[in-house]
């Protein structure tokens, strides 16, 4: 028996992000204007997060999130406060697609400015602590990849006088990702989801067309991606758990990248020493299940058929019927079922009610005690 099968797994799992409550976006508003202080918006975030806590164990829910409801997105608060990061306006437009329509938008650029320097203080700690202080249930807590140090720009985004050689960069990026890993661990952590939808992009003629245009081969830089990923994490204790959530982008119930995983599946699926994949596959965006029989042995795949881009409910026979479909390629007894992302992403969240966020939740648990009896 491989050692991810004798860790424990949820079969109920969500990717981390919940719909700010309004109480919560009324205080970050607050605090922006300066009429709250840090302190105070502190109280509001813990009273949302027990209250969020609260609800994700009446839903039935076995993993536990704190909702990334201390954070302005998924990555920039962690990204941000790496010694020697600063985030920029961007300037190179990209498109966000949605149902009914393509709109611009321009990245913000993550620049590595001076040499990166291991954080004072681990980033995520003390959020950890907190939920896990909230709830007897199994705490998850999430992470950006360290791909978003790099990607949109590669070479250009970091200091060539800072990093004349840039795998000392990637040597640096992986010894700050040891030591959080480490710190949450030491703080109890079990179970860390690193969020990369930046692998997705790679399955995009268009984004590796830009990746190309900054002078990398793209199949290259995804090799270099895996690389990266395995040494950040190639440390940690054997009774952690590391999954890896792969999505096509997540803002306001619109996406970035299209196209299935086939392209990127020997890599990926086959080349990351990751316990378990949640991978989007909630509409045609994302392809068939074909490119699972690349996911290397002994390693989990939670299934995200369940759309947070829209409240409308998914049949549950439909969810159902799409696990066995994937049955015929991965064991069903390493399998899961999750949304196909977070809710919110940024602190604005996708088009959809709070009610209807429950609903899908409830729904994935539901699904899961259908197929498996056990969440």
């Amino acid at each position: 028996m491989s050692l991810q099968a004798t860790k424990p797994f949820s079969r109920a799992d969500h990717i981390g992000s919940l719909l700010r409550p309004a109480s919560l976006l009324e205080a970050r508003e607050r605090y922006a204007r300066g009429l709250l202080d840090a302190s105070g918006l502190r109280a509001v975030e813990d009273a949302a997060i027990r209250a969020a806590v609260a609800t994700q164990e009446r839903v039935g829910l076995s993993v536990i999130t704190d909702g990334e409801f201390r954070r302005e997105n998924w990555y920039a608060d962690f990204i941000g406060r790496i010694p020697g990061v600063e985030i920029r306006e961007g300037t190179n437009p990209a498109f966000l697609h949605t149902a009914e329509s393509t709109t611009h938008y321009v990245p913000k650029n993550v620049v590595t400015a001076t040499r990166l320097r291991l954080p004072p203080h681990p980033l995520n700690v003390e959020d950890f602590a907190f939920t896990a202080a909230a709830t007897a249930r199994r705490a998850k807590i999430t992470i950006p990849s360290p791909t978003r140090l790099h990607f949109h720009g590669g070479r250009k985004v970091v200091s060539r006088d800072a990093y004349p050689d840039l795998e000392e960069f990637f040597a640096d990026v992986v010894a700050i990702y040891r030591q959080e890993i480490a710190a949450l661990e030491a703080a109890g952590a079990r179970y860390l989801q690193i969020d990369d939808p930046v692998l997705a992009y790679f399955v995009s003629d268009r984004m590796r067309a830009e990746i190309a245009a900054d002078g990398d081969d793209p199949d290259e830089r995804l090799a270099r991606y895996v690389r990266l990923l395995n040494d950040c994490i190639a440390e940690r204790s054997p009774e952690t758990t590391i999954a890896l959530h792969v999505c096509r982008g997540n803002a306001r119930s619109a996406w970035i990248s299209e196209g299935g995983y086939e392209r990127i599946a020997p890599a990926v699926f086959g080349g990351l020493n990751v316990d378990q994949f949640m991978l989007e596959f909630d509409d045609e965006r994302s392809g068939g299940f074909e490119p699972l029989r690349f996911v290397r042995p002994g390693a989990r795949v939670v299934l995200g058929l369940v759309t947070t881009k829209h409240g409308r409910l998914e049949a549950r026979d439909a969810l159902r019927r799409r696990i066995e479909e994937a049955a015929a390629i991965i064991p069903i007894a390493d399998l899961g079922i999750s949304p196909q992302c977070g809710f919110a992403s940024i602190v604005e969240g996708n088009l959809l009610s709070e009610d209807d966020q429950w609903a899908k939740l409830g729904l994935v648990v539901a699904t899961a005690q259908d197929v498996w009896d056990e969440v």
